[in-house]
């Protein structure tokens, strides 16, 4: 069984975050981290460490992932939650993505495939009622993504903004489509 008291040194579940408790009470302690952080973390994420080699026997595993899998349990209602909002659908708008040989083509030729691609593909998610999409246009000078905007603008229910960016950066625009409730 764990044996958690101030100054023992503790290592985080499921993350690289080592350090020694310094505040403790029955639900959580306080840790200062090997970088000098103060940070507040649940017992049952916590595992204590002998010495700096990190020598954990198999039972300190396995009773470590069982208390884990223990808490999951009974936050579980949580992740429902979450699982009722579905992952964005992704279209990525890149010429070479859309075409195997883009060399001939205009650049009239090419934004035109590009913007029919975003059409039918909106088409498609409102058809299957799908809410996210995500667009990837990429940077360049913009003209895709202004078109891009004129296009949304002419749908009724249509939110459109840019994309999360650490996921994608600058070049993705994100789409929300109200459904409604028949």
């Amino acid at each position: 069984m764990k044996k958690f008291e101030i100054g023992a040194k503790v290592e985080v579940l499921d993350e690289a975050i080592k350090g020694y408790i310094i505040a403790l009470n029955q639900l959580s302690a306080t840790i200062r981290t090997i970088d000098g952080f103060d940070m507040e973390f649940p017992l049952d994420e916590l595992l204590v460490i002998k010495d700096d080699s990190l020598k954990v026997s198999n039972i300190d595993v396995y009773h470590a992932l069982s208390e884990k899998q223990s808490t999951e349990k009974k936050r579980s209602f949580a992740k429902k939650k979450k699982e009722k909002y579905s992952p964005a659908m992704e279209v990525d708008l890149h010429i070479e993505k859309l075409t195997n040989t883009p060399k001939g083509m205009a650049n009239f030729d090419m934004l035109n495939l590009q913007l029919d691609t975003a059409r039918r593909q909106l088409e498609f998610a409102i058809s299957k009622r799908i809410q996210r999409v995500v667009f990837i246009h990429g940077v360049g000078e913009g003209v895709l993504r202004s078109e891009l905007y004129t296009l949304f603008s002419r749908y009724d229910g249509i939110r459109y903004y840019d994309a999360n960016y650490r996921e994608y950066g600058l070049g993705a625009t994100e789409v929300y489509i109200q459904q409604s409730t028949l």
